[in-house]
């Protein structure tokens, strides 16, 4: 096994699936897309079924192909739309795809009567996400049609809150305007004498702060892989637990004198006599080439005791490989872990800040050229 490795702490998702189970009591739909996130979709896809979750989603025809493939059996829903000649294949992996327009919906009617099959169809409707569904209006005469239809079944009626992370007062009225329009939408569908089917909208946020959009079912991606949204005083957290730990080693140690610089571009140059480690990690592994000099990781000082130490950067990321500062006075030794985020060191949604971005980015850009190692 090589030296820098994920690991993934399948316990923790059990964890943060109870949490939220019993904070909702709404069956859970894991979204498993970007290969869960940059966790490893089938283990992921396994333990989470194995801990109650009743529905996954993913993003591609090919990441649904791939579970099915593995042996997962339950209901799989496709976010995105798909090119016409994916669909028979979308239709073979029994996928549940979204639609929000009519002429999507024929297409996947006709493909679905010629594999003599009822291909199960969530409606999407776009109330302020602004990227894919139907206008809220159009919504009775889609689900209509997709009932109509002898190829497709309405197994669900669906929307995607754009704010509901924010609890600032605008985005907490964005995310209330959204869920009106959306229950307006359903309640029309039901007026024509229509199932809805699932009704479901609640993303990580949603289930965060909005207990009124946990309907039938809730949608929770990366609170699942343990990042809550900022909490604010007052609400009551949900204690999530982060699933992967990066971590490497130390496979090289040299003494650097004052004065003298480190790796490309001499932007980091020691100001005093210090001992500089190298990692074998870089920017091709998914470690943020604008953390140089910017970060600083867990490292295990192979003393013979208990000796962990956040020492920083030193110099620029490379593709393969990073540097650190040991100190002038360090007892560091070759082979000593290393932990660049997660466990007992910092974690990737505050890397993810630091960066402006979100934990998701993070945690999705660890190149599957790094093992992940799963652990309960």
């Amino acid at each position: 096994m090589q030296a820098t490795q994920a690991i993934i702490n399948l316990d923790n998702l059990r964890k943060n699936i109870t949490l939220v189970q019993k904070k909702t009591g709404k069956r859970i739909c894991m979204p498993v897309k970007a290969d869960a996130y940059g966790h490893g979709a089938l283990s992921i896809a396994r333990t989470a079924l194995s801990a109650g979750v009743e529905y996954l989603a993913v993003s591609t025809v090919e990441e649904g192909r791939k579970l099915r493939e593995a042996g997962i059996n339950a209901p799989i829903i496709l976010f995105s739309i798909v090119l016409p000649e994916e669909i028979d294949f979308l239709i073979s992996a029994d996928l549940e795809p979204m639609a929000g327009d009519s002429e999507y919906i024929d297409v996947l009617e006709s493909r679905a009567v010629k594999a003599k099959k009822k291909l199960p169809v969530h409606l999407k409707i776009d109330t302020g996400m602004g990227r894919i569904g139907c206008n809220p209006a159009d919504a009775p005469a889609l689900a209509s049609q997709i009932s109509k239809s002898k190829g497709l079944h309405l197994a669900g009626t669906a929307t995607h809150l754009a704010v509901s992370d924010s609890v600032k007062p605008e985005d907490a009225a964005y995310t209330k305007m959204q869920l009106d329009i959306f229950c307006q939408a359903v309640e029309k569908i039901k007026n024509v004498g229509i199932n809805p089917g699932i009704v479901h909208a609640a993303n990580t946020g949603a289930v965060t702060f909005h207990n009124d959009s946990w309907f039938d079912m809730v949608r929770p991606g990366i609170l699942l892989y343990g990042y809550a949204p900022e909490n604010p005083e007052g609400i009551p957290a949900l204690e999530v637990l982060p699933l992967m730990e990066l971590r490497s080693t130390l496979v090289f140690i040299k003494e650097v004198k004052k004065g003298q610089s480190i790796s490309y571009g001499r932007i980091w140059t020691a100001k005093e006599d210090t001992f500089v480690g190298t990692i074998p990690l870089g920017y091709a592994d998914g470690l943020n080439r604008l953390l140089s000099n910017n970060w600083q990781v867990l490292l295990l000082e192979n003393t013979g005791r208990d000796n962990r130490k956040l020492r920083p950067l030193a110099g620029r990321i490379c593709m393969d490989q990073c540097m650190i500062d040991l100190g002038r006075d360090s007892t560091a030794r070759r082979w000593d872990p290393v932990t660049i985020f997660g466990g007992l060191a910092p974690h990737a949604g505050i890397m993810a800040s630091l960066l402006s971005t979100i934990p998701y980015e993070i945690t999705c850009n660890i190149n599957k050229r790094v093992p992940r190692v799963y652990i309960e």
